[in-house]
């Protein structure tokens, strides 16, 4: 017999958006279960970018003191090596925030801060090892969903389900709709080099050349790398060989020439096929798409992370209050309020779209097909105000969002339990 829970909002996914948006409708007061099909965090080259604006977030809710303890790195500047020669195409220095930079921290110790924090709060709730697979539904609404974990399946009733399960969404499958593809696919390998303390302090930084693309991100111990290629770019490093890779590695990437037989084997390298998607509809009664879910981006100026912590919290502004009404007293949760969660995000998220695929049409495509150097670095270069909007929208993006929501005291804090 399959078990029952009861909540006021599910949230199918613990990643970014999901956990963020947990610990927010928890530390109001908004009974909360997120589900995560895996048994922790730790999933290697992910997105561990976080921005001025997310970094902002973290202060109001309090969490910054304790995010500046995990181990980290700023980075204030991102650049491009032409030609032999950087050019910053962002200086977060230039804004006029509280944290100018960028910090690099590991994706999973930036989650489990956030579900500890949201753990102290009784109406919150993380289930591991257990993901949704179908929805629950009550006519034409979604009423919860059917999860599957270690104890076989449970039944989540709740008032809203927010669907935040990535950009392979379980949910999605369940409902049967189907993101509009945006951009191209672009395939970026990523691997790792060990770091040496005589190497360059370089940040992050794209190496272009020779029909080539090597990222660099600096992470302390060792540098995260990315070779970015057309899809099916994978297949054609496998037919040239790894003799093939590692001297393009160490002709683009000189300072790294004495390290390139770290890699090793294709084991070594872990593929992610990019591609850029946006749901037309993000909600349907009973049930919201945020994050990768309603919008997947590419790994391009790192957004991806950023728009999923705006996303929730976005959806937390504009949900605690009714949810909080209808959790109290059973009033009925009025469901015209998802909509305009994708009216005020959706902006904010095409023109994020659209920025990657300029980037990828007139940078990235240019470079890999051999036409030439991409001009637009040069152009920061040579104009100021062109280097202080891109570094803005890419540390703020275009809608930056502020936390609204009234914080309760973890014992001042109510949930049904179920």
């Amino acid at each position: 017999m399959t078990r029952t829970k009861n909540t006021t909002v599910c949230v199918a996914g613990g990643g970014p958006a999901g956990a963020m948006l947990g610990l927010l409708l928890a530390r109001s007061g908004v009974d909360v279960v997120v589900l995560e099909k895996h048994a922790d965090f730790h999933r290697d080259f992910r997105g561990d970018t976080v921005h001025p604006a997310t970094l902002q977030i973290l202060d109001e809710i309090g969490l910054v003191d304790r995010f500046h303890e995990l181990p980290h790195q700023k980075v204030p500047t991102i650049g491009v090596v032409q030609d032999g020669r950087r050019i910053d195409i962002a200086d977060f220095r230039r804004l006029r925030v509280r944290y100018p930079y960028m910090a690099f921290v590991p994706q999973w110790d930036f989650l489990d801060l956030i579900t500890a924090e949201a753990a102290r709060y009784p109406a919150f709730r993380l289930m591991m090892r257990t993901e949704a697979v179908d929805v629950l539904r009550d006519g034409g609404r979604v009423v919860g969903v059917r999860a599957r974990g270690p104890e076989g399946e449970l039944d989540i009733r709740s008032t809203v389900v927010v669907a935040a399960d990535g950009r392979h969404s379980a949910i999605r499958r369940a409902v049967g709709v189907t993101p509009r593809l945006i951009g191209r696919s672009l395939d970026v390998i990523f691997f790792r080099i060990s770091r040496r303390d005589t190497d360059p302090d370089e940040g992050i930084c794209v190496r272009i050349g020779n029909g080539k693309i090597f990222g660099a991100t600096d992470r302390r111990t060792y540098w995260q790398m990315s070779y970015e290629t057309t899809a099916g770019g994978m297949a054609k490093v496998i037919a040239a060989g790894l003799d093939a890779f590692r001297a393009d590695l160490a002709a683009m990437v000189p300072f790294l020439a004495d390290r390139v037989h770290e890699v090793a084997s294709y084991e070594d390298l872990s593929l992610l096929e990019a591609r850029i998607d946006r749901l037309d509809r993000w909600h349907q009664p009973g049930l919201l798409f945020i994050g990768d879910a309603a919008h997947a981006m590419s790994p391009v100026a790192g957004f991806g992370v950023n728009l999923a912590v705006q996303d929730a919290v976005a959806t937390a502004n504009a949900l605690v209050a009714p949810l909080l009404r209808a959790q109290r007293t059973g009033a009925a949760f009025d469901h015209s309020r998802l909509a305009a969660i994708q009216r005020r995000r959706r902006l904010a998220t095409a023109l994020s779209q659209g920025l990657q695929r300029a980037t990828q049409r007139f940078g990235i495509d240019d470079a890999l097909n051999g036409s030439g150097q991409p001009p637009a670095p040069k152009l920061f270069e040579k104009l100021a105000p062109a280097q202080w909007l891109m570094s803005r929208i890419i540390g703020l993006g275009f809608r930056p969002e502020h936390v609204r929501t009234p914080a309760a005291s973890p014992a001042q804090t109510e949930g049904t339990r179920g």
